[in-house]
């Protein structure tokens, strides 16, 4: 029992940064704001606010949630200050733990190696299996894309089984039906979705710091997109649209933000660089705070526009709901060109999501949690090329056949419960520790840790009974690695013992 909840030493942590072991340090402030900037406007503004707004109905019709409709913004600013909270929380051990690993080094080393597994293995929600929705996503706007060239393809290779196995759209569902079928089995897979995961992975072994400028040049085009859709809507703004302004009042918008949630779980990936950032004590809190704080201006200011431009109910089954918008009010040319930016700015999240999850692999790996050969780093990038590869592989794969909605769930839950650890954890090292150096601290850290835990735990909260069954159970598959393997190849567990 000793063993489950010793805590790894933070001396020990940096330690491994350094010298021939550690990643290379090449990334800015700059950066990490433009990694931050490319996780978090990505799935969540171009896909998941259709269902914030309009809400999601299963495939006999019933009412899966509620949604906030032109109140949209007011989830949007529930979770821009839940968020913050959490912000200032990983500002703080980020500065710290400059190591890969995210809040499953720092869970290691304020709460003990049970709480890190669990946390290293909630983190594959938030990194792979979200990037499963990223993927699908990207999808869906690429084949908006094609249309407008005049290409269609056909829709059994851009639809997975899943998600026609669960959506409520007749003409989806259907497809279990009219599709090719292999041994009585219908054959539906999502192969731009799977080919776009292993382009992003071909260009994450390329190295750190190519991945970075590859991002820098998607966010720019993103960030035009966003632009574009904002010039345009705000000029076919239609007041009628406003009304009801929260028509589910505060369940809406609490359902709403539990779902848009997704939208903003990128910005922790920035922490995963902090073992290839220069100067991280400095850089990591300006990345991720500064990143989190431009990111929900242009969230508060594009759901009140696309809310404004079209009936909000209109955005219930739009998988492309900001070209839909456009192409609602006779802009179809505009809307090919923001599916562009859409298409952009999802591979650029695809990218640092690709990033994120190998280095919270390298780190477990690194720590005898998992096996040997996932710590291994290339001779030439310096990076995690196994863990690299073996994402991409998992990633791609599922992408083939999943369902988004059902995987932004998964991915939302998973967060928030890490999120909630990570605020948990300041304190517990402000107890422990309260003399080590913080080059950066939480302000007011009792009030500010104890609301961000809790505002985390009231997202959760939002979100349907199932999506807390299914991460029950990923909890409990990991539980049951971490015994059979973990626990006994521990090199703190070996140190100690």
């Amino acid at each position: 029992m000793s063993q489950l909840f010793q805590r790894k030493p933070i001396a020990a942590l940096v330690a491994e940064t350094e010298g021939s072991g550690g990643l290379k340090r090449s990334l800015r402030a700059g950066d990490l704001i433009m990694l931050a900037i490319g996780a978090v406007i990505g799935a969540g503004i171009f896909g998941a606010i259709g269902t914030a707004a309009a809400g999601q109905l299963g495939p006999n019709g019933e009412v899966i949630r509620v949604g906030a409709g032109p109140a949209l913004v007011f989830s949007f600013l529930l979770l821009g200050a839940a968020c913050a909270l959490a912000g200032l929380c990983y500002a703080e051990l980020a500065s710290m733990i400059p190591q890969a690993g995210s809040a499953y080094a720092y869970s290691y080393a304020t709460l003990g190696e049970l709480i890190a597994w669990i946390i290293g293995w909630d983190l594959i929600l938030e990194y792979a299996v979200g990037n499963v929705a990223v993927a699908i996503s990207w999808g869906d706007y690429f084949n908006t894309l094609l249309r407008g060239f005049g290409v269609q393809l056909p829709v059994w290779i851009t639809t997975g089984y899943r998600r026609a196995l669960v959506s409520s759209d007749p003409k989806i569902h259907d497809l279990l039906n009219s599709a090719p079928h292999i041994a009585g089995i219908p054959i539906l897979i999502n192969l731009p979705a799977f080919a776009i995961v292993m382009l992003i992975t071909w260009l994450l072994l390329r190295g750190a710091r190519e991945s970075v400028t590859a991002n820098n040049i998607m966010v720019v085009i993103k960030l035009l997109a966003l632009t574009l859709f904002i010039c345009v809507g705000v000029t076919h703004l239609n007041g009628a649209n406003y009304h009801p302004f929260s028509p589910n009042g505060f369940r809406g918008i609490h359902q709403g933000a539990a779902i848009v949630f997704f939208a903003y779980i990128g910005f922790d990936a920035i922490s995963t660089a902090a073992e290839e950032t220069i100067n991280p004590q400095r850089n990591l809190p300006i990345g991720i705070l500064g990143g989190l704080a431009i990111c929900t201006v242009i969230y508060m200011i594009v759901g009140a526009v696309l809310t404004g431009m079209v009936p909000y109910k209109e955005l219930a089954t739009a998988a492309d709901p900001l070209a839909h918008a456009l192409e609602a009010i006779g802009f179809k040319t505009v809307g090919w060109i923001v599916a562009l930016g859409a298409a952009v700015s999802l591979t650029a999240v695809l990218l640092v999501f690709q990033y994120g999850q190998p280095r919270i692999f390298f780190a477990m790996a690194r720590d005898g949690l998992l096996p040997e050969w996932a710590a291994k780093i290339h001779p030439r990038t310096r990076i995690p090329w196994a863990t690299t590869l073996l994402t991409g592989l998992f990633v791609g794969l599922w992408s083939l056949i999943g369902d988004d909605a059902e995987t932004y769930d998964l991915t939302n839950i998973g967060t928030l419960f890490a999120f909630m650890l990570v605020s948990i954890g300041v304190l517990v090292l402000r107890y422990k520790e309260p003399e080590r150096p913080r080059p950066f601290r939480v302000p007011f850290v009792w009030p500010v840790c104890i609301l961000s835990a809790a505002g985390c735990l009231f997202i959760m909260q939002g979100l349907p009974h199932s999506a807390w069954i299914r991460f029950g159970i990923w909890l409990a598959i990991g539980l049951l690695i971490y015994a059979g393997y973990g626990q006994r190849h521990s090199v703190l567990n070996r140190k100690q013992g």
